[in-house]
């Protein structure tokens, strides 16, 4: 059945594919977003070109911490389902600005439930991630696990972003899914991660920066397969669910470089610097919540996926 869908920060990377989808599916779409700066604004509106002239499509520019400019949509629009993907992104600048990330992503998402609970709105999927799980060492991350060591800004932010979804679900009886991505990459990915940065510098004969000595790993998890599970959550409305989305095999930054070069045909340039200690070791996602709820499972390979996303970077740099 066709809905009314919110999604804030449509006009990135993840939205921008969610934004895709929904409307090929036939549901009207509601996108929120500020088009801010923390990479190009020209590369998010090109993102949303394609959807400008359809009309099931609605677009305002918002900032989220607008709780005025919130409830005029909420005002406008008849939403039934709310995917909250707008973030301040990334580990390492969290560190730098802590206290922008606590306002974007705790206080925003707190607007974001007092509208839904103001107008009544009842289901809200919201964009998590696998860095609340921080440094432990028991693999594969389940989301039973404790997640009470967050290792950097970010990642205690979007811990506590899923707390306030707990709190509205038990006393507002909004029915909330936490969706744990893990590492997610693709064609239009963010130019901030290393699947964009490698390539670029690689593909220009200039040196990448490999933090440490590349034996951390990430569970890279191709955007397609996250967008599935997106939509088989818009259908799948639980009281309070947190659920993993990953592609369940990690792969070690040295076999991630690896993987550049043979499909670039180039060799990288390698400088070594000390690990981050906001960076985790490693990203593994236990995936037996998403099936068994969703349905879901990854389909595609890190190479398949990143010839994809390589396919790509050289048709638009």
């Amino acid at each position: 059945m066709a809905k009314t869908i919110l999604v804030t920060g449509h006009a990135g990377f993840i939205g921008s594919h969610l934004t895709a989808k929904l409307l090929t599916a036939g549901h009207q779409v509601v996108g929120v977003d500020n088009f801010n700066d923390f990479y190009s604004p020209a590369r998010k509106r090109a993102n949303v070109a394609p959807f400008l002239k359809n009309p099931k499509f609605k677009q305002y520019e918002l900032d989220i911490l607008d709780a005025d400019g919130l409830k005029r949509v909420f005002e406008d629009q008849s939403i039934d389902t709310i995917v909250h993907l707008a973030a301040r992104a990334g580990v390492r600048p969290s560190i730098a600005n802590p206290s922008l990330y606590e306002e974007v992503n705790v206080k925003g998402t707190l607007n974001i439930l007092e509208t839904m609970r103001q107008f009544q709105v009842k289901h809200l999927i919201f964009g998590s991630s696998s860095s609340v799980y921080g440094n432990q060492t028991k693999v594969p991350f389940t989301e039973t696990d404790p997640v009470n060591q967050p290792v950097s800004p970010y990642a205690a932010t979007k811990k506590a972003a899923e707390m306030l979804g707990y709190t509205y679900s038990y006393l507002h009886q909004l029915q909330t899914t936490c969706l744990r991505f893990f590492t997610v990459y693709g064609p239009a990915g963010r130019p901030d991660m290393a699947p964009y940065l490698f390539t670029e510098k690689i593909l220009k004969g200039e040196s990448i920066i490999r933090y440490g000595d590349g034996s951390s790993s990430r569970d890279y998890t191709f955007v397609d397969d996250i967008v599935t599970g997106i939509v088989a959550t818009v259908d799948k409305p639980f009281d309070f669910e947190v659920i993993n989305l990953g592609n369940h095999q990690p792969v070690k930054l040295t076999d991630f470089i690896a993987t550049i070069e043979k499909l670039t045909g180039k060799k990288a340039k390698i400088e070594e610097t000390p690990r981050n200690p906001a960076d985790v070791l490693t990203t593994y996602a236990d995936i037996t919540k998403a099936k068994k709820l969703l349905g879901w499972e990854p389909k595609t390979k890190l190479e398949d996926g990143m010839k994809k996303f390589i396919d790509w970077y050289r048709l638009n740099s």
